[in-house]
């Protein structure tokens, strides 16, 4: 096909599509002119509608306006309902139904918040006005209610209650709380009782606690923080001062203690130790645990309430520590001042706990300085008794040459610092940082040097040298044999014992020498033969001796011995192992010496003084003498012989006071004998235990030597301690010396 057949194709579709415009445009305006004339009509309906329209949407605010007019009026009256029903429960009190009455309060304070939010309700409105006027009358009965739950619950607390709450080892036993036991048991019990559980006793039932909770919130809620914290503060502050009394404390002042025996105070001491104990270990622990319970998420509120419900028991238990730390130092003070420190230092933690809010810091920095001037005071007392020990003045002498009373004192003394070895060394760190235990050596070895000096100066009241020398032996043997059974070898050291077994056996050594020289001369061949050949005893002139001198020195020998064996077996060397050796010691020089110049010139004389009386002379056989030597040192434990004071003629003064310490163990029976010579009258005779308390009193006959009574010391001692015995005499002048012994000691 050609192009010209082509072109008349594409003419003809252009007309067609022009044809289909056209058509196309025609419809259109058919169209538009049909939807003019629909929106001229729906404009025309628009017109002819608003006013129903607005009509209908004034109906439907209405309705809604209604609907909601009900409903505010339908929970308005639901308040009202309320508020009427809780009304009823808080007019019946709290008595019947607790919780009940815990709800209604809560309800009627959400209704008050309701009315008082509302804008239709005035704040001078009735119903706002009587809704406050019922919550202040159901708090008011909150108040009542908390504080009669709060008292009929709060009971004190008995003893015997608190005791359940220690551990078993340190629960009162028979004895009296306050009386110290031995100071070993006592330190154990110490380390013990760091690690031992306590048991708080209930002071208020669990199944109140809750409800106390409830009523304080409410309380708090109603803005009577303060009503709540006295009714709180003084119902179990009351309580728990009453259960501390009950317990046995009381408030001592520094006057107080010092007016006070030492018997009593030490026994106040040990009770206090056991106070402080159970008070914070046991009620202060408890009244924490309820005090947290009850004021749960009140927490300004809650820890002031205890510091006060604490501060007055606290102060009193603490005062009296003051009173003991400032009170005169005295030598036995010591071990209850460590004591005191001990459990201070043991309480120290948990009074850091009890008392570690803002409101207890003046208690806790009160404890914190109680614990202080404990050890401040007891290493004072400590360096006191170093000085006391070298400048005790005491006259009285030993008679017998055995322990002096010092020096038993001072030894149990030591004993009993070690038992405290580890609190001495906590209480020099408190004011040094230098080594402890070598401080605590240096200072026992003062001790022990500042002892034997005063011993050397009391072994000068002795006129018998030989009784000096026993009297340095004994108490140095004792002091040695101490150590060596103590704690404090191992403090002194090895050498410091050797050392001083030496000086015990130097004066051994001295003793035999001033004692036995001159008997034993008596009975030395050496230079016994005459200067010329005349007078001789005997066939032999190479062994010839004078029959005056062989009597001479049988006769010197008889009344030196004599004089020794009844001077010395009046001396006593109480420690049986030395009194053996000393014994041993001298019959090895005596005895051969006697028994050869016995041997040698025994049966000489007799055939020289033909048919005179030869016992004259040669009394003892070295039997006899070994036997006697048997008796020597032999004093009974306790041996008292007092001379009292005499007037110019040798009476004894009357209305004479006077007495002797004896060294005695624990539960003795003591028997005593009094003898005058020429019948003074007796008024009463005493022994007393420590620290001079009276233990019996017992009559005296007037003639002869009479058995004055038997006595139990009925108390414990510790072991050494000594008794004091006395004689109070009246009546004539006309009286001579008179003896006074213990006579027979006997261990039940």
């Amino acid at each position: 096909m050609g192009v010209p057949q082509a072109m008349a194709a594409l003419r003809d579709k252009a007309a067609l599509v022009r044809e289909s415009l056209q058509k196309s445009q025609t419809i259109t305006e058919s169209m538009v002119s049909i939807l003019g004339s629909f929106d001229h009509r729906l404009s025309s309906l628009e017109t002819a509608m608003r006013p129903t329209q607005i009509r209908t949407h004034s109906i439907r605010r209405a309705h809604e306006n209604i609907d909601k007019t009900l409903k505010a009026a339908e929970a308005i009256l639901g308040r009202f309902d309320l508020t009427r029903k809780a009304e009823a429960k808080i007019l019946r009190g709290p008595h019947e139904d607790l919780e009940s009455y815990l709800e209604a309060i809560d309800q009627l304070r959400s209704n008050l918040q309701y009315f008082t939010t509302h804008k239709c309700f005035k704040r001078t409105s009735g119903i706002i006005t009587h809704a406050n006027n019922l919550l202040t009358k159901a708090i008011s009965k909150l108040e009542d209610e908390f504080r009669n739950l709060l008292t009929n619950y709060s009971k004190v607390v008995e003893p015997d209650r608190l005791f359940d709450g220690l551990p078993d080892s340190l629960r009162p036993s028979a004895t009296s709380p306050g009386k110290r036991n031995d100071s070993k048991k006592d330190s154990d019990n110490q380390k013990n009782s760091e690690n031992a559980v306590y048991t708080p006793p209930t002071l208020i039932p669990p199944r109140v606690l809750p409800l106390l909770h409830n009523l304080a919130q409410q309380m708090v809620q109603a803005g009577h923080q303060q009503q709540l914290f006295r009714i709180y503060r003084d119902t179990r502050a009351s309580v728990l001062e009453q259960s501390l009394r009950k317990l046995g404390v009381e408030r001592l002042s520094k006057d107080d203690v010092q007016k006070m025996q030492w018997e009593v105070l030490e026994a106040k001491i040990g009770n206090w130790i056991h106070y402080m104990r159970i008070a914070v270990k046991l009620l202060f622990a408890g009244e924490k645990k309820i005090c947290d319970q009850i004021l749960a998420g009140i927490d300004s509120l809650r820890d002031q309430c205890y510091a006060e419900i604490t501060a007055n028991s606290v102060s009193v238990l603490l005062s009296f520590g003051e009173a003991i730390a400032k009170s005169k130092r005295s030598p036995e003070k010591l071990f209850v001042l460590l004591d005191m420190y001990e459990i201070m230092r043991e309480l120290q933690s948990e009074i850091d706990y009890l008392f570690g809010t803002k409101s207890c810091t003046e208690m806790r920095e009160s404890a914190q300085s109680l614990t202080k001037r404990l050890a401040q005071t007891a290493q004072e007392t400590f360096g006191d008794f170093e000085e006391a020990v070298a400048k005790d003045a005491t006259k009285t002498a030993v008679l017998d040459g055995t322990v002096h009373p010092l020096t038993s004192y001072v030894i149990n003394y030591v004993k009993f610092l070690f038992d405290y070895k580890t609190t001495l060394e906590q209480l020099f760190q408190e004011f040094e940082e230098s080594d402890t235990e070598a401080q605590l050596k240096t200072l026992t070895t003062r001790i022990m040097e500042a002892l034997q000096t005063n011993l050397d100066g009391k072994s000068k009241q002795y006129k018998d040298p030989a009784l000096t020398q026993l009297f340095l032996m004994n108490n140095m043997h004792y002091i040695v044999r101490s150590v060596r059974r103590s704690e404090a070898k191992d403090l002194l050291g090895d050498d410091w014992v050797q050392i001083h077994r030496r000086i015990v056996q130097q004066h051994a050594n001295q003793y035999k020498r001033i004692s036995w020289a001159k008997v034993l001369q008596c009975v030395t061949i050496q230079g016994a033969a005459p200067a010329g050949g005349g007078g001789i005893l005997g066939g032999d002139s190479g062994s010839g001796i004078s029959r005056a001198m062989v009597k001479d020195r049988f006769k010197n020998f008889n009344a030196q011995f004599e004089d020794l064996h009844m001077r010395q077996c009046q001396w006593n060397v109480p420690d049986s192992e030395l009194r053996e050796s000393l014994r041993l010691a001298v019959a090895e020089v005596l005895l051969p010496a006697y028994r050869s110049f016995h041997k040698r010139f025994g049966q000489v004389l007799p055939m020289a003084e033909s048919g005179k009386n030869p016992c004259k002379y040669i009394k003892y056989k070295p039997e006899d003498l070994e036997r006697m030597l048997s008796e020597f040192f032999e004093a009974a434990p306790g041996f008292l012989l007092l001379v009292w004071p005499v007037g110019p003629w040798g009476e004894l003064l009357p209305s004479m006071y006077s007495s002797r310490n004896i060294g005695c163990a624990e539960d003795w029976y003591v028997t005593l004998r009094a003898g005058p010579r020429r019948g003074p009258v007796v008024n009463s005779c005493w022994l007393r235990g420590d620290h001079r308390v009276p233990l019996a009193n017992l009559g005296v006959k007037n003639k002869g030597f009479e058995d004055v009574g038997e006595v139990i010391t009925n108390s414990t001692f510790v072991q050494d301690i000594s008794l004091n015995l006395g004689l109070k005499l009246a009546g004539s002048s006309n009286v001579g010396l008179m003896g006074v012994r213990i006579v027979s000691i006997k261990q039940q």
